[in-house]
């Protein structure tokens, strides 16, 4: 599922419904056209498809005044279960590509929709994998001239060496402010992007 589907649903899910609109306010306001590339087209694309398959379905229409009526959605069953068991996969898994995905960036953004305990289990996984690949980026290193390596692309492996000690640093930072007690999470009490909570307050993640 890409960024802009679980992003939609889980801005949906906060709302308890919204429309298409209202999805796109949000997300704007988040700057997820920027860290997950979410553009305007690709929201009302996702609702509608989303809704075909079963995830979304329609709850209202609304008269918008200046276009088309505004055709309001919520989550199905299928959809609560589709958001979270997608949230805690892109979560968890790092995946082949060194840098953060947007599916990653995604999940961060709803990440107190998940239990502590859960949230922190899924982040060790994570730390584990980062560290994996972290150990590898050191083989190129070490090795990679001997095999024939152009001497340069040692340049991109310590970029990637760096982007990864980055990532190891950050993930057990955010593991240690859940520890700690860090945000509301699901088993607390409403939290950020509850169910029909609707507009929220400020979380940051710093």
């Amino acid at each position: 599922m890409s960024a802009t589907r679980l992003l939609v649903l889980g801005v949906v899910r906060m709302y308890g419904s919204a429309h298409g609109y209202q999805v796109r306010r949000e997300l704007l306001s988040w700057s997820a056209d920027k860290w997950a590339n979410v553009q305007p087209g690709s929201i009302y694309h996702a609702l509608k498809k989303m809704a075909a398959e079963g995830l979304l379905e329609q709850v209202r229409t609304e008269p918008s005044g200046v276009g088309p009526d505004r055709v309001g959605y919520r989550l199905t069953g299928e959809g609560e279960s589709e958001f979270l068991r997608t949230l805690q996969q892109q979560l968890a898994d790092v995946g082949d590509d060194v840098n953060a995905s947007a599916g990653f960036l995604a999940a961060v953004a709803f990440l107190p929709a998940l239990d502590r305990e859960r949230a922190v289990s899924l982040l060790k996984y994570r730390l584990t994998q980062l560290k994996g690949n972290e150990a590898s980026i050191a083989g190129l290193l070490a090795h990679g001239t001997q095999w024939g390596q152009p001497q340069h692309v040692n340049a991109l492996y310590r970029l990637w060496q760096a982007q990864l000690e980055t990532a190891v640093s950050w993930t057990r930072d955010l593991i240690e402010r859940l520890r700690a007690g860090e945000y509301v999470m699901a088993d607390e009490g409403p939290s950020f992007g509850s169910p029909g909570t609707g507009r929220p307050a400020v979380i940051k993640f710093d």
